[in-house]
């Protein structure tokens, strides 16, 4: 099956009360974890990698990686670019083939994030490929977004109607809560998120597909493993996967999962190379991370995103 669009992902998802899970990908090892977990659980799913992958692994390695997922299984993959910041790395992307980018606007002016995305959005519709925005600052850090929590901002429900009459896009991540990293509250500090902000913007923009980063929920099963075998992640917090099955259950279409990912294969590496010293071969400790990553994806599908068996 060739690489499919995200418009009809959203479409089915939105109606059938589910999100589709936007992973993503670094390495040969997390591309299969994740087509294998969905192929198994036939559900769709979004490969999406960011700037930081790209200069990591190369696009071509990347992008030759998914063409042979796309092999390997027969369940909807759209490949996605995850925090575009200018209108050159987008369009790179689409002429390589991506199916959906999103042009991440929300460090600018309301007015130039307007001007920036339009760009895109008019570059993107010619070449049939499908475009988030963004309003709202996410805190945290991932790649190359780096927000403090002083700069963080929740999106204003007044503007959303405007940003998407005027740019076009196909697909809108708000801020209402989470943040990017392993690392998303304080200790002591009870997470939660705006559903009153959600709600709002539902109404706002009725039908519109809404994205939610910064989604990980931190498995403290992982940072368990992690913290036995030599790693300090001390006051490792994420989002509780109820408010993600219920924010799943509204207008959130794709919920982006990065740093659960990053955990598992972590967990996975360190406690091979902890308790098997002698271990030097590459296969041994990253088949163990990459069979954590795979568990991290099935059950978000299963019980957070509510996926499973959506695909056709």
């Amino acid at each position: 099956m060739p690489l499919v669009s995200t418009k009809e992902m959203f479409q089915k998802a939105y109606e059938g009360g589910y999100a589709i899970g936007a992973f993503n990908v670094n390495n040969m090892e997390i591309i299969q974890a994740i087509v294998e977990a969905a192929n198994e659980l036939k559900s769709p799913v979004i490969l999406q990698v960011s700037s930081g992958a790209r200069k990591y692994a190369n696009p071509t390695y990347l992008k030759k990686l998914v063409e042979a997922a796309l092999i390997e299984t027969n369940i909807p993959i759209a490949l996605h670019l995850d925090h575009g910041d200018d209108f050159e790395i987008c369009k790179a992307c689409i002429d390589s083939g991506f199916t959906s980018v999103m042009i991440d606007g929300s460090k600018h002016s309301f007015e130039d994030n307007i001007r920036l995305t339009k760009e895109v959005v008019e570059y993107a519709h010619a070449h049939g490929v499908t475009v988030e925005g963004e309003l709202g600052k996410l805190a945290g850090i991932e790649d190359a977004v780096n927000v403090s929590d002083e700069d963080a901002q929740f999106t204003n429900p007044d503007e959303v109607e405007e940003f998407v009459r005027r740019t076009g896009v196909d697909s809108l991540a708000i801020a209402i809560g989470t943040s990017h990293g392993a690392f998303k509250f304080k200790p002591g500090q009870t997470p939660k998120l705006r559903f009153d902000i959600l709600h709002e913007i539902e109404k706002r923009i009725p039908g519109f597909p809404i994205v939610l980063h910064g989604a990980s929920s931190v498995s403290q099963e992982y940072v368990k493993i992690i913290m036995a075998h030599g790693g300090k992640l001390d006051d490792a917090i994420g989002i509780p996967e109820d408010m993600l099955r219920e924010a799943a259950k509204s207008a959130v279409c794709k919920i982006n999962i990065d740093s659960d990912l990053r955990l598992a294969m972590t967990a996975g590496i360190r406690e091979v190379m902890d308790t098997k010293p002698d271990v030097f071969d590459p296969r041994t400790y990253l088949t163990i991370g990459r069979k954590y990553v795979k568990q991290v994806v099935a059950h978000k599908i299963k019980e957070v995103l509510g996926s499973d068996n959506k695909a056709e």
